[in-house]
């Protein structure tokens, strides 16, 4: 078989609800699925780019692919500062799916990366009749009272001034030369990025509207993720589930792995040990392998 040059994945701008929406999208001819990808926090959909690829071409085409960005997580300040909660950011997924896929006779698989997979589990409860199944990737559902990275995030977010100070920060550094700011980049958030990962974070990142909305959005998230899952819906839905954890993720600390096998045992629980991060699709390797898990998890579904 030869192997087809890889389709490149298209960003486009779309309104939803009024709000400028980045989406970054491959169509397939003749699809028989639409796979919703929901990024985490940054919520820049640019970041899943070798993701959305490899992951169209696991599926051999049969599926067109979707990121979906947050709402202000972008490179232009379309919203005019306003600053939105996690709680926007699900109605805003949910009126992208009525509004963009409301006539497709294809099913909707969810797929969802760290805050993305409790956002995708909700949109999931509000349109059960349209989503076929759901993914978790590196799940974040609920807080990891031993770890320091949020206590950190979280102390930050709530106080509107270290908020402000530190998404000015981050656009001062966005506005240095471009090799100064790749460098800066590559050197605290990324040695091992690809070349793409660090594009999209000096593009996006690096603005004072994304930063107070990345900041906002964890602030709302870590309220939120004070209470328990719902369970109830979990287990309701335990066999259209998949859950992929890390080894060492203070994100989704395998203990709730744990707790996820106890309180709905059907759902189909994975770890990752390769070695790939939280961040698996800010590089090649981890993009291409967690897409191959998830191709994997959609064939076998399919199979049923």
């Amino acid at each position: 078989m030869e192997p087809f040059p890889r389709e490149q994945a298209a960003a486009r701008i779309c309104m939803v609800s009024s709000f400028a929406t980045e989406l970054l999208e491959i169509k397939s001819k003749e699809p028989s699925l639409h796979v919703l990808v929901i990024p985490g926090n940054p919520g820049i959909a640019a970041f899943y780019k070798d993701f959305v690829e490899a992951l169209y071409e696991n599926l051999g085409g049969q599926a067109s692919v979707t990121a979906v960005g947050h709402i202000s997580h972008s490179q232009k300040d379309s919203e005019h500062g306003r600053l939105f909660s996690m709680h926007e950011q699900i109605d805003h997924k949910v009126d992208f799916i009525e509004q963009e896929l409301q006539h497709s006779e294809q099913s909707i698989v969810l797929v969802g990366h760290s805050i993305g997979a409790y956002i995708g589990l909700e949109v999931f409860k509000r349109l059960q009749n349209k989503i076929k199944m759901f993914v978790g990737l590196y799940p974040f559902l609920k807080l990891n009272k031993n770890s320091v990275t949020q206590s950190a995030i979280g102390y930050i977010a709530r106080s509107s001034l270290l908020s402000k100070g530190v998404s000015l920060l981050a656009s001062f550094i966005g506005s240095l030369q471009p090799s100064i700011i790749r460098g800066i980049v590559r050197r605290f958030l990324g040695t091992s990025w690809s070349v793409t990962a660090v594009d999209v974070a000096c593009c996006h990142l690096l603005k004072y509207h994304t930063m107070r909305n990345v900041l906002f959005m964890a602030m709302t998230e870590f309220q939120k993720l004070t209470e328990e899952p719902d369970w109830m819906f979990v287990r309701a839905k335990e066999d259209k589930i998949a859950f992929l954890f890390g080894v060492d993720d203070h994100w989704g600390p395998l203990s709730h792995l744990e707790e996820i096998s106890k309180r709905a045992p059907e759902v189909t629980l994975s770890v990752e040990t390769e070695g790939h991060t939280h961040g698996y699709c800010c590089n090649e390797p981890g993009s291409f392998w967690v897409a191959d898990y998830v191709a994997n998890f959609i064939k076998t579904q399919k199979r049923h």
